[in-house]
């Protein structure tokens, strides 16, 4: 497993639907060594704070396997590394492989695996379709995001290294599914809500879905 590319941004203005919206997802690969901190990478911002980072979401990691199914899909040329507006473009690290809770030694830093991705319309205003958000949410080709648990340096071409399997061994592409298509799985979502690593946000969502199926939803697997 391998870090290929750390990638930041600071936040601008781009134009969209005749209007400027403010936004971080145009990242650029960054050379040197840099600090990877509570909050995230040095150097990096979010266009709309109240969604985007956190200590939850400090870092965004996507599978640089992905890149030849988007370039297919999309019919375009080569992409640049941070193309889907991440932080970290990593190999080896597929959603159907990585589970919420994981932790990887990275560098001097230690991370850990507390949801999927979310996309949001940005993405189709960097990807430059408007489409894509849909496309990609239903690929499962999500990425996801980590929680820092040790401060340290990171930089392209450092190695990864899996320290802890979370013991529920709930994949990202699991939590994933369930999150967007099957809601109404008691069972699955009981299986969610006992990982303790999961992203304060999504255990929210998991608590609603589980309010609103009440005992006659479907609790088969």
């Amino acid at each position: 497993m391998k870090l290929h590319s750390v990638n930041v941004s600071q936040p601008k203005d781009v134009a969209y639907e005749g209007k400027l919206v403010r936004t971080g997802i145009f990242k650029e690969s960054v050379e040197r060594r840099i600090w990877l901190r509570k909050l995230g990478l040095d150097g990096d911002g979010h266009g709309d704070p109240t969604v985007h980072g956190g200590i939850d979401k400090a870092v965004y990691a996507y599978p640089i396997e992905h890149y030849e199914h988007w370039r297919r899909e999309l019919e375009c040329g080569e992409f640049r590394f941070g193309q889907f507006g991440e932080n970290f473009t990593v190999e080896g690290l597929l959603e159907e492989e990585v589970h919420i809770g994981d932790v990887f030694q990275i560098g001097e830093a230690q991370v850990e695996v507390t949801q999927p991705r979310v996309p949001c319309f940005k993405l189709g205003v960097k990807m430059g379709v408007s489409t894509f958000p849909r496309r990609f949410l239903s690929s499962q080709r999500s990425g996801f995001y980590l929680r820092v648990l040790a401060e340290g340096t990171v930089g392209a071409g450092d190695s990864i290294k899996r320290i802890k399997i979370d013991p529920a061994r709930l994949s990202v592409k699991e939590i994933h599914h369930v999150y967007h298509f099957d809601r109404s799985n008691l069972r699955a979502i009981g299986r969610v809500l006992g990982v303790s690593a999961l992203s304060g946000s999504w255990r929210e969502s998991f608590e609603g879905f589980l309010n609103t199926c009440g005992s006659g939803s479907d609790a088969s697997d």
